[in-house]
């Protein structure tokens, strides 16, 4: 069973490679969805796939690349939706 997940991740994860970071990830676990920078600095994570491949998602985000700063991830589950054909960087 499918399901969604929207995820805010903060702290120094601009200007690090951090979207290219997710989208390996999200490429190699097999999920849908997008990535995208914030005006504030955030990054904004859409998913939707299986769950468990969804929580090793979170697990590797809170980590980041090696150039990251990672201090903070939001995580609010949802419906999967099921509109993303594949995962884009936004």
């Amino acid at each position: 069973m499918e399901i969604g997940a929207h995820i805010i991740v903060r702290g120094q994860v601009q200007g690090v490679g951090f979207r290219f970071f997710v989208h390996n990830w999200v490429h190699k676990l097999g999920l849908r969805g997008f990535v995208k920078n914030l005006y504030n600095g955030e990054v904004e994570i859409q998913v939707e796939g299986a769950r468990s491949l969804i929580e090793e998602l979170i697990r590797e985000v809170k980590i980041g690349p090696r150039s990251a700063g990672v201090t903070g991830v939001q995580i609010d589950w949802r419906k999967a939706d099921q509109h993303f054909i594949n995962f884009n960087i936004l």
